[in-house]
């Protein structure tokens, strides 16, 4: 059972700036639960969709268990893992909870629900939190492995994203969020150019 409190620094995020948390590109954790199983992957490609209702997409394989769960349950959570949890990124998004039904507890994935949000759980040590509502689109979903999702809640770690925006310059370097290139590297995010 997750933690019933979420960590320190969770603050919510207006949901007008909610596709800000998303418009840099970062690499995803999703996560999904029904009827008692949950389960976290790891997704690359995700993004901002629309702005109100603030809407995503993320590609969800179809041999994922994470993605059953969606389908069965109508929700998901996208939220941004950090350079400090790139190794465990990169193994969830690699083992299958299909083959390795205990992955969560064998990389140390440590969940918690947000206050008021029972159903989906969060992942800790994030940058950020997206909850979201499947937007049902058989067509794509089948086709394309697409789901769009409304964002009906956002959190963010106020040491890094505040006032509605990213502030990772004046953040600790271990929150900058990733962006996956392939082959196990990612890149952090990088110094803000300003014009």
């Amino acid at each position: 059972m997750p933690p019933p409190t979420p960590p320190a620094y969770f603050t919510p995020v207006p949901l007008d700036k909610a596709y800000r948390l998303l418009n840099h590109g970062p690499t995803v954790l999703v996560s999904a639960a029904h009827a008692g199983q949950r389960n976290v992957m790891a997704a690359a490609w995700a993004c901002a969709l629309d702005f109100s209702p603030p809407k995503v997409t993320v590609v969800l394989d179809k041999a994922t268990r994470t993605r059953e769960l969606v389908e069965a349950s109508g929700e998901f959570a996208l939220q941004l893992p950090t350079v400090a949890m790139a190794a465990m990124t990169v193994a969830i998004g690699t083992d299958s909870a299909k083959t390795h039904p205990d992955k969560l507890q064998q990389h140390g994935v440590q969940l918690f629900h947000a206050p008021g949000h029972a159903d989906t759980p969060l992942v800790q040590g994030c940058a950020a939190w997206l909850l979201c509502r499947v937007i049902p689109e058989p067509h794509n979903q089948q086709t394309y492995d697409l789901f769009i999702g409304e964002v009906v809640a956002a959190w963010a770690d106020e040491r890094v994203f505040r006032n509605g925006h990213w502030e990772f310059d004046s953040a600790p370097d271990e929150l900058r969020t990733l962006h996956y290139v392939a082959g196990g590297q990612f890149y952090a995010t990088g110094a803000s150019v300003r014009t």
